[in-house]
């Protein structure tokens, strides 16, 4: 018993001493191939990186493409790796397809926001660094991924949109053209002088160097309403001096209208009080 049981052994010794000599030999060997390879991808990936943004390629696109085409290729290493140690990848490829369907199928409202983002970086709507409207939500592109948009607002938040919601709606991009139009409407009393209403918002309009003089700027009355005269002053800026010269003609203009007795008129209601006077004698002789 004791001579079967040394027998074993040593016959188990043997063959895990067989084994790490061939198949263990070459999964180490395998291991140690497919981390210099991954080691080697990450260090092209990045230099594609740095050439193309020494070409000035799109953000948007390095930012999307880089990391995929990086895990593309460490996906067909491990392929490679899982055929050198014989390993059948037909069936792991059918696999991996059934898997696939399976959360394809409960995950439909994601693939919608994969198709979303693919949809984006083809047609390019908008790229990073834009300042955009879509969905109910305006701000500045921080970053695009496959399947959502993040923007960051005005006050410092991040709004994520799901691609799918972005690649369907309507998107009003402020960054593509280099200027901007500006509409401000500035309501002056019915008492006052509107044509020198008129000269003082132009003279504020000269005195801001943000205000472009190609388009030339527009002023004349948009409206006689109910408590005022209102005047349209129209003018273009670059892009990015939009809400600085928006808030300087605000200021500038309700100043030069103090200064010069321009008054802007609150709502007012006129209340007209009829008296019956032929009854009132009467009223009084009965009493």
């Amino acid at each position: 018993m004791t001579y079967l049981m040394s027998v074993t052994f040593s016959e188990i010794v043997t063959t895990v001493c067989n084994w790490l000599v061939t198949e263990g030999l070459k999964i180490v060997i395998a291991l140690i191939v497919f981390a210099i390879y991954c080691a080697i991808i990450k260090m092209i990936c990045k230099k594609i990186n740095k050439r193309l943004q020494k070409k000035n390629v799109d953000e948007t696109l390095r930012k999307v493409s880089i990391p995929w085409l990086k895990r593309i290729l460490v996906f067909i290493g491990f392929a490679c790796v899982l055929a050198y140690l014989g390993i059948e990848t037909s069936s792991i490829a059918a696999a991996i397809t059934s898997i696939g369907l399976t959360i394809g199928l409960a995950l439909q409202g994601s693939l919608a926001n994969f198709a979303g983002g693919v949809i984006i970086i083809v047609m390019r709507p908008y790229k990073i660094g834009d300042f955009i409207e879509c969905a109910g939500n305006s701000g500045t592109v921080e970053d695009i991924k496959l399947f959502y948009t993040y923007l960051r607002t005005g006050d410092n938040k991040v709004v994520v949109i799901p691609n799918g919601v972005a690649g369907n709606s309507t998107v009003t991009n402020y960054s593509v053209k280099d200027t901007r139009r500006n509409d401000l409407v500035f309501s002056v009393s019915y008492d006052c002088d509107f044509e020198k209403a008129k000269e003082l918002i132009k003279e504020c309009m000269d005195k801001n160097e943000l205000i472009l003089k190609d388009p030339a700027p527009f002023i004349n009355i948009k409206e006689h309403s109910a408590n005022s005269i209102d005047i349209l002053a129209r003018y273009f800026t670059k892009s990015d001096d939009y809400w600085t010269a928006h808030w300087y003609m605000l200021e500038a203009v309700k100043k030069t209208f103090d200064e010069n007795g321009i008054s802007i008129p609150y709502p007012q209601l006129d209340v007209h009080v009829k008296t019956d006077v032929e009854n009132a004698p009467k009223e009084k002789a009965k009493k």
